[in-house]
């Protein structure tokens, strides 16, 4: 039997497929059955009733498997003009709320009993039919009837009601071939943006779009290219550097030849009634059996947006033209549910409101009265009711919740100017059609967070990689800003601080605007920077957009001449522009490093703009990150400038002049950043007319070595001075690197005393202590070696040395070298002693530093890769005598 006043008609069309399946009374079987709905319907290609039928689905399958206890059997039959759908329960017993005499609907916020109240205002027909051991509820959703090639249409408006635009409205035609570059550009983009045809075409669409950008969200403009259909807004960078917010439609076609390409018409996005109609003529007759007064058909349109910013914007549109209002507004859920956040306004400053946290009445359960529809007839009787709307000039307003499964997702509401415009029966309407649209908004919200998630994740990884790239703290300074600009803010600034006892201070300064960047940076630094608070999180910092104000006025009065007799500066546009670019929200995020405040992080929002919770908490997560990059950048460089100083110390001052005697020295430290290794030289006056030379090898390179190589270099000059002879100063210097223990190194060294003769050449005294033996160049080429090998240091305490003369005449070359040279290896290949000296046999006439330079580059050449240990050159010649 059917329930009474209910249309039970059968259907009068053919059944062309059918499709069916069973459910568990659980109540994870209520998205399975959503999802076996949406499946079938959209592989049968009715994705215009998709959406109604899931909602009903939803509701109808709750009731079975949660309220009823039993299990669901759900069928799909599809017939040429529409679809019914059939929700059969085991519990035919249980009462089912009537529409009639007595009878009422469950209250709208009640968790259960409002199936039925949904079919009667969402589908074209329905009906309940009872047998002996189960009820069946049906619904059918019949297509919409449109002109063939038409996929959305508005009503007839009158004159009064079409939009208004300026005299000529100017459609900018552009046309995106494959490679994203612009192929075609009318005379109306010419005029709106500035640039002419000729210089237009061939440009990338990417260097004029100011595409917005969120982490992880969104699509990106490569992305809308290549849909087959796409809308919203962005902005186009004009020849004078302006953006100018356009609303554009595009359209994915392809030539004769296949190749595709993008036509994209664009508007002022004030203009956007044009590529966009609203319908804000009266409602449909809600009572006419044909189902146009289907709420999403209204609310919604065809095709519906895919995005969640494209969507939410879409329904508040149509929200405020269904009830024919002056504005709308929609907020959702913060992720952790404990706050309410605008995402989408019309008729309302929306840069100013959008991401704003709006309080909520206080009230029984998380977010109070928001629960529940409410109608306020005039906004000026109980001022603050609706915090949103506060000095907007709106009177009247209607609020409804979105609901998934019991739970508040968000908030929508449609406000007039007007007292008293909306009543209960508005606010039954939009709770419909909020009712229609909730579990669309709440998966296009839970993909968003997705992507945002899974951007912040790759984001942060990114960063951290970039950070980690370098110690240089100029450098982290610039990632840090250039990171945040413009993903996370529109501009940056970097404050650090040197210690506790010293004040921030401004250290870099980004806007993703170039040309603001100075004005910007002027006006920080006539401010106080922010109090370094070691809590974490962001907390709102309003001194730099007061500040801004205040410029802005003062160059205002200047210009009308009320504040000053001064001549109006040139700086009057960057003035204003920087009021403009810091005169929204202002967050500072402390760099905290190793428990101490090391700066702070400072983003900023142009004018009337408010940061997402989401992004501050990705800037929080990075400025973790990036403390401690410039905490390391500041220790390194502390480190490496006392290891430099402690190097330099250990390397000998400025050669000194020998009378007759040309040096030179060539030094190379193995490791970056060394500037000493377990190579050393020296050269040194003992007394008048005597020169000290050394040229040793530590083993092993790095700190250590150097650190015998300074006692080296200091017991020579010490025990040189104090008139001990070679043999002698070598064996104090064996005993003072014995008394070392465990930190003494091996020790070759080649030590000798010079003295210049009277005749043009010189004599040395030379000790060679297991160092590669000296090469003495002669001046007819020959080469050998000028000094027997000895013990080296660092291994005997007793040690038998003797030194041996050497004469250098005129022209002569004398070649001192470390194993670096000799040892330089190309796989199985050394250079070797016969190698160094068939190098210095080639450098006869020439000077000490020419020799030196070509041992070098043969050294160097030898091998590819870069040398693995220390080296050291030390050449020292004779000039040969001058002939007239």
């Amino acid at each position: 039997m059917a329930e009474p006043g209910v249309d039970t008609r059968t259907r009068s069309s053919v059944i062309t497929a059918r499709a069916a399946a069973s459910f568990d009374p659980a109540g994870r079987s209520v998205a399975t059955a959503r999802a076996f709905v949406r499946d079938t319907l959209q592989g049968w290609g009715y994705s215009d009733v998709v959406d109604d039928a899931v909602v009903l689905t939803s509701e109808l399958v709750t009731n079975a498997v949660v309220h009823a206890g039993t299990a669901a059997d759900v069928l799909c039959l599809r017939k040429e003009d529409g679809v019914r759908v059939e929700v059969g329960d085991r519990y035919p017993e249980r009462e089912v709320p009537l529409q009639a005499a007595g009878h009422t609907f469950a209250p709208l916020d009640s968790e259960n009993g409002r199936g039925l109240m949904l079919c009667s205002a969402l589908a074209s027909r329905w009906g309940v039919e009872y047998s002996p051991t189960r009820k069946h509820v049906w619904f059918q959703l019949d297509l919409p009837q449109r002109p063939v090639g038409t996929r959305s249409a508005g009503p007839v408006l009158p004159t009064a009601l079409l939009p208004v635009t300026e005299e000529r409205v100017r459609v900018a035609v552009v046309q995106i071939g494959p490679d994203a570059t612009i192929a075609a550009w009318n005379e109306d983009a010419e005029l709106l943006f500035g640039y002419p045809a000729e210089q237009a075409v061939g440009m990338p669409l990417a260097d004029l779009a100011a595409w917005p950008h969120t982490p992880g969200t969104g699509t990106g403009i490569a992305e809308a290219l290549r849909l087959s259909r796409w809308e919203g807004s962005y902005g186009i960078r004009g020849t004078d550097g302006r953006v100018i917010p356009v609303y554009a439609s595009h359209l994915r076609v392809r030539d004769s030849q296949g190749e595709p390409s993008t036509v994209c018409l664009l508007v002022r996005d004030e203009e956007r009634a044009v590529l966009q109609t609203p319908q804000r003529g009266p409602a449909p007759d809600s009572g006419t059996e044909s189902g146009t007064t289907d709420p999403f058909e209204v609310f919604i349109g065809s095709p519906a947006p895919d995005d969640l910013d494209g969507l939410l914007q879409r329904t508040v549109e149509r929200a405020r033209d269904m009830l024919d209002g002056d504005a709308a507004f929609l907020l959702l859920a913060t992720d952790d549910e404990t706050e309410l956040e605008v995402r989408a306004t019309t008729g309302l400053p929306s840069a100013r409101q959008r991401f704003a946290r709006v309080p909520v009445e206080a009230g029984t359960g998380r977010y109070g009265s928001a629960r529940m529809p409410a109608v306020h007839d005039d906004l000026t009787s109980v001022p603050g009711a609706v915090p949103l709307l506060n000095s907007t000039g709106m009177r009247s307003v209607v609020t409804v919740p979105l609901k998934v499964e019991g739970r508040l997702t968000g908030s929508l509401g449609v406000a007039a100017e007007s007292a008293g415009r909306y009543s209960n029966e508005e606010a039954l309407r939009l709770q419909f059609a909020a009712d229609r649209i909730a579990l669309a908004v709440e998966s296009a919200r839970l993909g968003e967070l997705e992507r945002l998630r899974r951007g912040s994740l790759s984001f942060l990884v990114e960063a951290s990689d970039l950070l980690a790239g370098t110690l240089d703290r100029d450098q982290t300074l610039a990632l840090m800003a250039q990171m945040t600009v413009p993903t996370l803010a529109t501009w940056c600034a970097v404050y650090t601080i040197a210690d506790q006892a010293s004040d921030p201070y401004l250290s870099f300064v980004l806007h993703e605007d170039e040309e603001r960047i100075d004005g910007l940076k002027a006006l920080l630094s006539k401010i106080a920077p922010p109090d370094p608070v070691p809590t974490p999180g962001a907390r709102v910092w309003t001194a730099p957009g007061r500040a801004a104000q205040q410029a802005a006025l003062l160059t205002s009065r200047r210009e009308l001449g009320l504040g000053s007799s001064q001549p109006v500066s040139a700086g009057i546009d960057t003035t204003f522009s920087t009021a403009a670019a810091v005169g929204g929200e202002t967050v500072v995020l402390p760099l905290v490093a190793r428990n101490r405040v090391i700066g702070m992080l400072t983003l900023g929002k142009p004018a009337d703009d408010h940061f997402r919770q989401e992004i501050l908490e990705l800037a929080e997560d990075l400025s973790r990150r990036a403390a401690l990059a410039l905490d390391n950048a500041r220790l390194y460089s502390e480190r490496v400038a006392n290891s430099q100083a402690l190097q330099r110390s250990l390397l000998p001052p400025e050669l000194p002049e020998i009378p007759g005697v040309e040096v030179e020295v060539i030094y190379r430290a193995a490791g970056e950043g060394n500037e000493v290794g377990g190579d050393f030289y020296d050269l040194f006056p003992i007394r008048d007319g005597a020169y000290g030379f050394a040229i040793g090898d530590v083993c092993g390179t790095g700190p250590e070595a150097a650190a015998v190589t300074g006692l080296a270099r200091h017991a020579l000059r010490l025990l040189a001075r104090e008139g001990f002879g070679g043999p002698a100063v070598l064996q104090r210097l064996n005993a003072a690197i014995l008394d070392e223990g465990a930190r003494s190194r091996f020790l070759t060294l080649l030590y000798g005393e010079l003295w210049p003769l009277e005749n043009g050449g010189a004599r040395l005294q030379v000790v060679c202590a297991g160092h590669p033996l000296p090469l003495r160049l002669r001046q007819d080429g020959t080469v050998e070696p000028a000094a027997d090998p000895q013990p080296l240091l660092g291994v005997m305490e007793d040690l038998e040395l003797y030194e041996q003369t050497v004469i250098l005449d005129p022209g002569d070359v004398l070649l001192c070298v470390t194993d670096g040279v000799t040892e330089r290896r190309e796989g199985s290949r050394m250079m070797g002693d016969d190698g160094l000296a068939d190098v210095l046999t080639g450098c006869t006439g020439l000077t000490a530093g020419a020799v030196a330079s070509r041992v070098l580059r043969a050294v160097e050449r030898f091998a590819a890769d870069p040398a693995s240990d220390d080296m050291a050159i030390l050449a020292m010649r004779v000039p040969g005598l001058t002939t007239s």
